[in-house]
């Protein structure tokens, strides 16, 4: 493999969307791909590949298509070998792959928790009865509204700087991001209160950096088994069966996060209505190697506890 490890005239192929965050997230991979086979910058070449959640930004993902639509274009590009490998955000990662194309290394995972971001600085529990929220997350929507019902939501869809931006033009009081967002793009300049897992479980990967290849290519296979990190692979493991077991979608409010100790997973998990009204939660600690059956295992008795009638909004 040393002898086929790419060069600046020949350089591995990065593909990944060109928000500031997703190009931050393929430096860091280019970074540390370099730095384990001690290879120039100039041997890696990042394409940025516009998808078409990134071109729509007017409307709800789930009247666009969900979660896909932040891959498909990539994924494409990594299919017809226009790119070798892909770089995302593990949050807005489908739970399947396309045929031919696998999801196995993770780099190491950043702060999980939500950060309220508000136009006076304050916390959650200070904005004033009435106030306005703006978010995209179907999520971070219901679990505001289950604990405060006061508050209005608007749609806020956009990248970590659009959403921001309107913040600062007072289209809502406030908004959720993620801290691992703000934290590897060095925004330590936005006023910020990271709401604790407790109060907020939050999304399924969130935090995580997921990197993506073709099948059969050994030669990726090989480079990126040198930077995986195995502890945010158990995790996400746990995470992503409790999610693709409950079938989830941009429809559908789910919370997920896993955590390690020693030999042991700690699991968390819930589902919501969209609307706030009710949610079900429940977890369970078990060997590391059985978080993914202790993903599917939770999220079945989740479906048992919800009874019928719970999830009559997916279809209504």
């Amino acid at each position: 493999m040393e002898t086929n490890l790419p060069t600046p005239s020949k350089p591995l192929n990065i593909g990944t969307r060109g928000s500031p965050l997703a190009l931050a997230q393929a430096h860091e991979t280019r970074d540390r791909l370099a730095a384990a086979f001690d290879l120039p910058l100039e041997a890696f070449f990042i394409q940025v590949i516009s998808t078409t959640g990134d071109r729509i930004i007017d409307r709800p993902l789930k009247e666009i298509g969900g979660k896909g639509l932040f891959t498909r274009e990539i994924e494409e590009a990594m299919l017809n070998g226009s790119i070798d490998i892909a770089v995302h955000s593990m949050k807005d990662m489908p739970t399947q792959q396309p045929d031919g194309l696998i999801l196995d290394t993770y780099l190491p995972r950043e702060d999980v928790r939500d950060a309220f971001i508000a136009l006076d600085g304050g916390a959650l529990a200070g904005l004033p009865q009435g106030g306005v929220v703006g978010t995209s997350s179907l999520r971070r929507r219901a679990q505001l509204r289950l604990r405060r019902p006061d508050l209005q939501v608007v749609e806020f869809r956009g990248n970590l700087q659009t959403r921001l931006k309107k913040l600062s033009d007072k289209v809502a009081d406030a908004t959720f991001l993620a801290m691992a967002g703000l934290k590897r793009l060095q925004m330590d300049d936005v006023p910020r209160t990271p709401i604790e897992v407790e109060d907020m479980l939050p999304a399924v990967a969130q935090g995580a950096i997921g990197i993506e290849r073709r099948i059969n290519d050994s030669r990726a296979a090989d480079m990126l088994a040198a930077i995986h990190d195995g502890p945010t692979g158990q995790r996400l493991a746990a995470e992503r069966s409790f999610l693709a077991a409950l079938d989830g979608s941009c429809e559908t409010p789910i919370a997920s996060l896993a955590e390690l100790d020693g030999t042991s997973l700690w699991l968390r998990g819930e589902v919501l209505c969209p609307d706030g009204s009710e949610a079900i939660g429940d977890d369970m600690t078990v060997l590391i190697e059985d978080g993914a059956a202790a993903g599917r295992d939770m999220a079945a008795k989740l479906l048992d506890t919800a009874g019928e009638g719970f999830f009559d909004w997916r279809t209504a």
